[in-house]
């Protein structure tokens, strides 16, 4: 095994990801496409990870590395191999199985919960992420865009906002809106900009909850890079 990380976005990486590949002892290789670090070819590897970043699917123009992100997704899903792709990366994964990603009218900046489908609960991976039996995952967002349901691929979770938050296709390529990954520490990084007191209760609340949180996401990574 051995897994390849894409970056967008020097300050979005992999955050527990690469933390839990780590400790698994799992080699991977990060690719910031940003930085013209570009892999076209799913050859040596048997995962990709794709993260999220500012930038839109509908931007490759002004982004042209997100067309060379394109090629690599359509190998990897091309050759069967395991895909998860978060926020940007769900969306792009979303672009590349032909549907359509798009402004959806609101942005998502915070700590929400999403509801778990009857297929999201019968998943081994995303059922890792529930709540207690509620039926619920609680979940990082920062997004503004949406994407269509691609065609044969299953709904794992919604929300009143979005319906479309996270789904499966063909076994073993997941695509979830949300952030997985995120840490105290990124989601401090990430508000660096913003009010503070917003900040403040983004952070103080990820530390509450980061036990948990990481606990739930450790055990979707268990299933998907088994």
């Amino acid at each position: 095994m051995k897994v390849l990380i894409v970056k967008n976005i020097p300050m979005e990486g992999p955050g527990t990801i690469e933390d839990f590949l780590k400790k698994e002892g799992v080699p991977y290789t990060v690719a910031e496409f940003s930085k013209g670090e570009i892999i076209t070819s799913s050859e040596g590897f048997s995962h990709l990870v794709v993260m999220g970043g500012p930038m839109a699917v509908y931007e490759m123009d002004r982004y042209a590395y997100l067309k060379d992100e394109t090629q690599l997704i359509e190998d990897f899903v091309r050759q069967d191999k395991a895909v998860l792709g978060v926020c940007l990366g769900a969306q792009m994964i979303a672009h590349v199985l032909g549907a359509r990603v798009y402004p959806g009218g609101t942005q998502e900046i915070g700590w929400y919960r999403v509801q778990l489908t009857e297929d999201g609960l019968r998943d081994p991976a995303t059922r890792e992420l529930e709540i207690d039996d509620t039926r619920q995952a609680e979940v990082f967002q920062w997004h503004g865009d949406t994407f269509d349901l691609p065609e044969g691929s299953i709904r794992l979770a919604s929300s009143e906002v979005y319906p479309n938050q996270a789904f499966l296709y063909n076994g073993r390529v997941y695509a979830l809106q949300f952030h997985i990954e995120v840490t105290p520490g990124i989601i401090s990084q990430w508000f660096e900009k913003e009010d503070r007191q917003k900040a403040a209760e983004m952070v103080r609340h990820a530390e509450e909850i980061f036990t948990d949180y990481l606990q739930r996401a450790e055990g979707f990574y268990r299933q998907f890079f088994s």
